[in-house]
C-alpha cells in the first residue's frame, strides 16, 4: 500500500467518525486500533463527549485504556487538566492507570485530582499514582506529601484513607 493510499484510508476512517449511523462510527474506531495516529487522539476525545451513545463512549475509553504510545501521554493529560472534558473525567483518569503508560511526570496533576474531586475520580488518581514505578525526584514528592498532608484535615474519611496510603506509598519511588 502507497502512502497516499494508506492516508487516504486514514481520512476514510476518521469520516467514519462523524457518521449518523453508530454502528459506521464504532466500525471507524476499531479500525484506528490498528491504523490510528497520535493526531487522532483530539478527535476521540470530541467524540467521547459530544456523543451519547453508550457503545461508541465505551469504545472510545476501550480504546483510550489500551494505548501503548508514550506520544499520547500529554494528550490525555492535558485533556485530564481542561475543564471541557470535566464530563468524562473519570473515564480519562482511569484509562490512565489501565493503559499502563508512565505517567510519572505527571504525579501534581494526579495528586491534585485526589485531593479536590470526588472520591471515584480520587480513587482512579490514586490508583494512577500507586502503579507509579520510575523514580521521582525527592524534593518534587515533598511537595506532593505535604500537599497530600495539608488535604487531609479537611476532607472525608475515604478519601483521607487514600492519601495516607499515598503518603506511605510516595517515598518508595523517591531519589
Amino acid at each position: 500500500m502507497t502512502l497516499e493510499n494508506s492516508q487516504n484510508e486514514h481520512n476514510t476512517i476518521l469520516k467514519g467518525l462523524n457518521a449518523t449511523n453508530p454502528d459506521i462510527v464504532l466500525d471507524a474506531i476499531d479500525a484506528l486500533r490498528a491504523l490510528g495516529k497520535t493526531s487522532d487522539i483530539p478527535v476521540l476525545l470530541d467524540l467521547l463527549l459530544k456523543s451519547r451513545n453508550a457503545d461508541v463512549k465505551a469504545r472510545i475509553t476501550g480504546l483510550f485504556s489500551n494505548l501503548k504510545d508514550k506520544e499520547t501521554i500529554p494528550m490525555l493529560v492535558n485533556a485530564i487538566q481542561d475543564k471541557k472534558y470535566e464530563e468524562v473525567l473519570q473515564q480519562l483518569v482511569s484509562s490512565c492507570w489501565e493503559n499502563g503508560l508512565d505517567y510519572t511526570p505527571y504525579l501534581p496533576v494526579f495528586v491534585d485530582l485526589l485531593i479536590e474531586k470526588d472520591f471515584i475520580i480520587a480513587f482512579e488518581a490514586y490508583t494512577v499514582i500507586t502503579n507509579m514505578e520510575k523514580a521521582i525526584d525527592q524534593r518534587l514528592l515533598d511537595v506532593e506529601i505535604e500537599k497530600l498532608d495539608k488535604a487531609m484535615h479537611s476532607t472525608t474519611s475515604e478519601k483521607k484513607a487514600l492519601m495516607l496510603d499515598v503518603i506511605d506509598f510516595l517515598p518508595s519511588i523517591g531519589y
